[in-house]
């Protein structure tokens, strides 16, 4: 039987499962984290030292804060396409490239767990 293999293997996908739960820890950490800071901008602690100080530090605050809310914008898609990646595992489909059909490489995977394309899909985009 030659040929392409078409599904990665049983512990291959245990091996990308543990990949994929261990980034989405990760990832939940951070997101907590960046949500916590968002929060907490309006009441820092430092705020009452001085007030002079305070009036100059509020429009960093500010860029601060947005740049907090984008970066969680960022995390929870990253959990998300995490998530479905985990949901193609169970599926049957997952580390099959969407356009070619074929697997993707099993670095790309490691590194990249949630791609749904080949390094050659990608290129062609």
């Amino acid at each position: 039987m030659g040929g392409i293999k078409l599904k990665y293997s049983e512990q291959d996908l245990q091996e990308f499962k543990e990949i994929i739960n261990n980034k989405i820890a990760l990832a939940e950490k951070d997101l907590a984290l960046l949500k916590a800071a968002y929060k907490n901008d309006a009441d820092n602690g430092t705020n009452d030292t001085s007030s002079s100080f305070k009036s100059f530090d509020e429009g960093s605050e500010v860029m601060n804060k947005e740049k907090n809310v984008q970066l969680a914008i960022r995390q929870e898609k990253f959990i998300r396409d995490l998530n479905n990646a985990l949901l193609r595992i169970e599926n049957g489909t997952y580390g099959v490239c969407r356009v070619t059909g074929k697997l993707i490489q099993k670095e790309r995977l490691k590194l990249v767990p949630h791609a749904t394309l080949s390094i050659e899909a990608k290129r062609k985009q």
